[in-house]
């Protein structure tokens, strides 16, 4: 076992690489975080510290872009912690570490409304962490990815400002219908995608929708809040059925602070059960959740086949099934997210005659699965995420903008 790092001494640094400070008072867990970052040609770690006084004393000095905050840790733990170092540096990106209790889904998600950027789900015990291949890829997926993000906004004047979202071009003609049986991959790789590429927008669809799906991931819980604090009449109309990348616990958890943020029942879908309007349905986590159509009514399906997308829930698998059950009656809505997942989905959606809708780059924690989205043209607008609830509220009272 290599020794982790126990201070915070100056690394020379490159100038592009992601700068890490790992914050765990498990010597195992710091040891594998540092082996695992150092051996991406593309971050570095720059303090491996146990407490969150240390973090705190030792930012200024250690300059990261990223902070790994485990949750519980002597002296000042990670809850106390991310206030401190969010005051000292407002543009910091902390990723909260816990292990999967109910407890620790709780805290995770208050953190999340306290300025953290993400969290990541520890393994139960020391063992589990170091054999588990997903938890080290999704480990380095959000460190490089919210890493990345926050060298960008650096650059900015502002410790507060954003990057700028893409121009957006409605479509001065309505494009041919996507024959349904013909559909293929549309999203475009990050890597094909030039900066500051104009989206184009599609015409929003004629019938008037009567289902909302939703699909979010990194940043999702805070974007969830405040959409479906200003929903209102939507509920009485229409269900929402929502896929939030998040784990086994973490969702059951989401259910209860949506209930109390939207007023309105949300909770864990059941297999078998209908689909009704003024119930909110969340994907369970570590399963996909679909609809069918049984006797003339929609039903839920929780299925637990392979993960698409690398997810388990994915967005993919909901956006289709909704596509096959209510067609043209569909509003598919992507917001803020890592990766690519939700694409096929709402081309499926499309090719239905539904619509579908994106969070934009400036309010969004990545812009991923709404950016693939917007620049794949599957989208009839793309907005902050404080002008969504308005404008679908605009939609299913039937007005077409």
């Amino acid at each position: 076992m290599n020794v982790a790092v126990q201070s915070a001494s100056p690394v020379k640094s490159t100038g592009e690489r992601v700068r890490v400070m790992i914050v765990d008072d498990a010597v195992l867990v710091r040891g594998l975080f540092t082996r695992w970052i150092e051996a991406e040609r593309d971050l570095q770690v720059v303090a491996s510290l146990r407490t969150g006084r240390e973090a705190v004393d030792q930012l200024e000095r250690a300059n990261p872009d990223v902070v790994l905050l485990d949750i519980e840790m002597p002296e000042l733990d990670g809850m106390a912690a991310l206030p401190l170092l969010l005051e000292k540096r407002r543009d910091l990106v902390v990723i909260m570490a816990s292990t999967l209790t109910r407890r620790n889904a709780e805290i995770s998600l208050k953190a999340l409304s306290m300025g953290a950027a993400d969290y990541i789900p520890k393994p139960a015990s020391n063992r589990e962490v170091g054999a588990a291949a997903s938890f080290r890829r999704e480990l380095i997926e959000k460190v490089r990815t919210l890493g990345a993000r926050s060298k960008r906004l650096r650059g900015f004047a502002s410790p507060t400002a954003r990057v700028a979202s893409p121009p957006i071009v409605p479509l001065a003609t309505p494009p041919k219908a996507i024959a349904p049986k013909a559909v293929a991959p549309a999203f475009i790789p990050a890597s094909q995608q030039l900066p500051g590429a104009p989206v184009v927008l599609r015409p929003f669809p004629l019938a008037v929708p009567r289902v909302l799906v939703i699909g979010s991931s990194t940043g999702g819980p805070p974007a969830l809040n405040k959409l479906l604090k200003g929903l209102g009449e939507v509920f009485d109309r229409a269900p929402v059925l929502i896929t939030q990348h998040m784990p086994p616990t973490f969702t059951a958890v989401l259910a209860e602070h949506l209930t109390r943020i939207s007023g309105r029942p949300a909770r864990e879908a059941a297999d078998g059960e209908e689909v009704n309007a003024g119930t909110i349905y969340i994907a369970p986590g570590g399963k996909h959740m679909k609809v069918v159509r049984r006797d003339g009514t929609a039903v839920i399906v929780i299925d637990d086949g392979p993960m698409v997308n690398f997810c388990k829930p994915a967005v993919d698998p909901l956006f289709a099934s909704a596509a096959a059950v209510w067609g043209q009656w569909v509003l598919g809505l992507v917001l803020t997210g890592m990766g690519s997942d939700g694409t096929r989905g709402a081309q499926q959606i499309v090719a239905a005659g539904g619509g579908v809708l994106a969070q934009d780059e400036a309010t969004s924690v990545v812009w991923g699965m709404p950016g693939q989205v917007a620049h794949a043209g599957l989208c009839s607008a793309v907005l902050p995420i404080d002008e969504i609830a308005p404008r679908i509220g605009r939609l299913f009272a039937g007005a077409r903008a």
